[in-house]
This record gives structure tokens, sequence and C-alpha cells, in this order.
């Protein structure tokens, strides 16, 4: 088992061409950390661009508008670079933002440990259904000690269940009348012990008297911003029944704003523990009931290019800092590489 325990990390390393041989090469490499710092220094212009979905920022930079320590990043900048959000940056929008001709950049934010769930068992009674989870917490292989928040939804059947892990790995049980339709959505919220500050996250669907679920994004396309929720339909025939939000130590059913045929919009309520807030929306498809889910901030997320297949680069390198968003500490890589000489 590993303790975690923040450290500054500004770590270097070259991951294509040999270690650095000559001044040129160290100057490289400082500009590139230069750069790295600059974009999670600076707000970009216009500062607020994260939050307003149709604003394309001028001048490319993910930190707070009034940043209060180093490395706090808006959240909603940081939503903004995965791919599945709808306000989503493309790879050029965010290279042109940051001036970059003849260097690429790829920037990746996540977690600083793994939430896994599995299935174990599952014991089928006469009024009830009990369903034995695998839980574990890792960072790079290693168990991490955890506490847990579980919530479990399925159609209008809602409950929360909380766990400790002292060694990375915990069983935990689930109770589903038989009279509630599935599938059910499990969702896993775990806090490292050593830390507060250090939360991560998983979401585990699982056929509770139902065919098995549907791959994630079938139903609707979830777009977290500026404390809304976008629920986007994605073909006709589908109605939303309820959204909720999770955070480790909060849970809120969502408001409804706004409706169309194309889309619901909720509000999502400012939690203030430091933790991630886990959004879903349920509903069903004729007969078929779903529960989709997202993350706000909308991490994992990886967008630029990808630099280890990039023949025509050298000097690539990588910079790996810890990063903060609403008092919740990520790992944050910046990987920089110019044209080959």
């Amino acid at each position: 088992m590993v303790l975690i325990v923040l450290s500054a990390m500004a770590s270097t390393s070259k991951i294509l061409q040999p270690y650095l041989k000559n001044a040129d090469d160290k100057n490289v490499g400082e500009r590139y950390e230069e750069l790295s710092k600059y974009l999670l220094l600076n707000s970009g212009e216009p500062a607020n661009w994260g939050q307003i979905g149709e604003v394309l920022p001028e001048k490319f930079g993910l930190a707070e508008m009034n940043l209060k320590e180093a490395y706090e990043l808006d959240i909603d900048k940081v939503t903004r670079l995965n791919s599945e959000n709808m306000y989503a940056l493309s790879q050029a929008q965010m290279f042109d933002s940051i001036g970059l001709h003849d260097t690429s950049c790829r920037i990746e934010i996540k977690p600083i440990f793994t939430v896994e769930t599995s299935l174990k068992a599952t014991y089928e009674l006469v009024d009830e259904t009990v369903y034995q989870f695998e839980i574990s917490t890792q960072r790079h292989g290693v168990p991490v000690q955890t506490e847990l928040t579980c919530y479990i939804v399925a159609d209008d059947h809602f409950q929360t269940n909380s766990g400790y892990s002292s060694d990375g790995c915990i069983d935990v049980n689930i109770t589903l009348p038989n009279s509630v339709h599935g599938p059910g959505l499990l969702v896993v919220i775990a806090r490292a012990s050593s830390n507060s500050g250090m939360v991560s996250f998983g979401t585990h669907p699982f056929a509770h008297g139902s065919a098995e679920p549907k791959t994630p994004g079938t139903f609707l396309k979830l777009s977290p911003l500026n404390h809304s929720l976008n629920a986007s339909i994605l073909y006709a025939g589908i109605n939303l029944s309820a959204a909720y939000a999770f955070s480790f130590n909060y849970s809120s059913t969502l408001t409804q704003v706004a409706i169309n045929n194309e889309s619901v919009v909720y509000n999502i309520p400012l939690f203030l523990d430091s933790s991630p807030t886990l959004v879903v929306a349920t509903g069903w498809n004729d007969t078929f009931f779903f529960a989709e889910s997202a993350a706000y901030p909308q991490i994992p997320v990886q967008i630029g290019a990808n630099l280890a297949e990039q023949t025509n680069l050298s000097n690539i390198f990588t910079y790996t800092y810890l990063v903060s968003v609403k008092s919740t500490v990520y790992e944050c890589a910046i990987s920089i590489g110019g044209p080959r000489d």
C-alpha cells in the first residue's frame, strides 16, 4: 500500500530521442518548460472563455480568472478540452490559440489514482437481488488507502453506501428490489485517506432484471459547463425522467431549467467539498431504462497530437504537474515537441 503525499511535480522526460547532449537542446527544454507553465498559470483571453461555450479563446490558458494559488485550473476550461463535450475545443483551435506553428503539443489531465470496479457475484432472492462489487483503488499498480461513497441509481430507486478500504480493495454489497426496473448504475467516488484533496471516481452499469446496459453515450450526450448540464437527446423516442449530481459528501436531484425536442438543461449545484461532481441523467427509450453519466470537470482529458507517432519531430519533452480544480488535485502532463533539425 502507498500513502500519496503532495509534492512539487515538475519532472521532465525526453520520450523519443536520447538524453540531451548539448546546450542548444537544453535551451529548447527550458523554453518548452516555460511554455508548459504558461498554459497552466495564465487564464488566457478572454479570461472567462471556458464558461461561454460559443466563445473561442484568442489566447490559451487554463488558470482560474482570479488565481489564488499556482496551478489552480478553471473547471470549465478543463471541461472544454474533452472531445465528448458539445462545447469542446478542437485540436486545431487549441493550437491556434496557443500560437503553435512548427511545434506540437499534447495535454493530459487525470485523477491521481484510479478506481476500478467489477461485479463479483449476484444473489437472486424472492423480492430482491444482492450484487457484490469489488472496488479497487490504485496508483501505478500500488494500492491506495481510501474512503468510499457509492451511489446506486435504477429507475426511480436511489440509494447511498459508504465504505473504507485499508488495503486498496473492498467488497461492497448493493441490494435492489426486484420490482425496480434496470439496468442499474453504480457510481463510486473515492477519497485518499492521506489527503482529502485527492479524489477519484468510477462508474459501473449493470443489468438488473433487464438486458445488459448499452454502451455509454448511446442515448444522450452529456455536456456540463458553467454549472449547467446540457443533456442532448441522440434520437427520437427518448424520454428523460430524472437527473442527479453526486460528490463525495453531497447529492442532489437536478432542477430542469429548459427543454426542447433536442435537449434538456439542468442546473448543477455548487457543492462545497473537495470532489469532482458526477452527473447522471436517466430516462426511457420505449421500454428500456437507461442511465448516462459524466464527470464535472469532464476528465480524464487528452487533447493534442500523439507525439509518439510524429516521426518528423525531435526535442520532445513531457512536463508533469500537480494541478487543482475546485480544490481537488489532479495530475497534468504536457508534452511539447518541435521539428527535426
